[in-house]
């Protein structure tokens, strides 16, 4: 039981079609979370209400939340308002998106239609519902890629994003990535450094990753490189407080370079030890493509 001076917390659980709903539920039923899946969103006020007055009974709440059409959002959007008005009941938007590709190959494997499939073609229902959620992802709090994740790695991402250890921090994620493999979809900034030279046509440092020192020193002794870390680093840190304000429980930024291996690497590896200023910002490097056969 929830202490009676404890903000409440509900999460809407939203997102792609076949991007892994239904897991998130289960996973935040597990961590003790009260679960109601396919609330029409007009409801929520309701259901915000009745929190409030169980006295701390009812302290943890997820709803899942199927947006099919215009006025299911501005429904949402409204709700949202409410409860931000008239509760201390802390929100939060986990959003599960795909790429349409695994979308698309998810639906065949089930043999499913998808729900705003007219005609029974996959894709032009995944495309229909991207475009209705847009709007929905931007304002998220936390949006997860299931694309390339086992179920039990997805699993393990909900679950530590909603622990009972995790306070009112914010885990960034610095992810570099190559532009030919394409861009990551649930990156929150996207930064190129395609204009710095490339290790890539130096025979020796070719095999070698943007980790080793031999590449890494390469990258960051040019004066450009240089110039662009100082711009970089001043805006992140503006913007990182500003994501903190809004509620963001997670940022995920993209450094793209041309294949992932070298200078895209470095530079998050650069970014990883100089941009966690407080106890309250967990950093987190990852290096999608730098172990591509290339």
């Amino acid at each position: 039981m929830e202490s009676s001076n404890h903000i409440a917390k509900l999460v809407i659980i939203t997102g792609m079609s076949g991007a892994g709903k239904t897991v998130a539920v289960q996973c935040l039923e597990d961590l003790g979370f009260f679960c109601v899946d396919n609330l029409p969103p007009v409801l929520i006020p309701k259901f915000a209400d009745l929190i409030e007055q169980s006295n701390g009974r009812i302290g943890k709440v997820a709803l899942v939340i199927d947006l099919r059409g215009r006025e299911f959002f501005e429904a949402l959007s409204d709700s949202l308002k409410y409860i931000k008005n008239n509760h201390t009941i802390k929100c939060e938007i986990l959003f599960l998106d795909a790429t349409d590709s695994v979308l698309v190959q998810r639906y065949k494997e089930s043999r499913r239609r998808h729900p705003l499939a007219a005609e029974g073609l996959p894709l032009d229902g995944i495309q229909l519902e991207r475009k209705l959620l847009e709007e929905l992802k931007g304002s998220s709090t936390l949006v997860v890629d299931t694309s390339y994740l086992k179920l039990a790695e997805l699993k393990q991402k909900i679950t530590s994003s909603f622990t009972k250890n995790q306070q009112n921090g914010i885990h960034i994620n610095v992810m570099s990535f190559g532009f030919k493999y394409g861009t990551p979809i649930d990156a929150d900034l996207i930064f190129d450094v395609r204009f710095l030279p490339n290790p890539h046509y130096i025979e020796q440092l070719r095999p070698h990753t943007g980790k080793d020192t031999e590449v890494y020193d390469y990258v960051m002794k040019w004066g450009d490189t240089q110039t662009f870390l100082t711009k970089l680093l001043d805006l992140l840190h503006f913007l990182i407080p500003q994501y903190i304000k809004e509620g963001k429980s997670q940022i995920v930024i993209g450094i793209g370079c041309t294949g992932g291996k070298h200078r895209s690497v470095a530079i998050a590896e650069y970014l990883g030890k100089m941009i966690g200023n407080s106890e309250s910002e967990v950093i987190r490097v990852s290096h999608r493509d730098s172990d591509r056969d290339h």
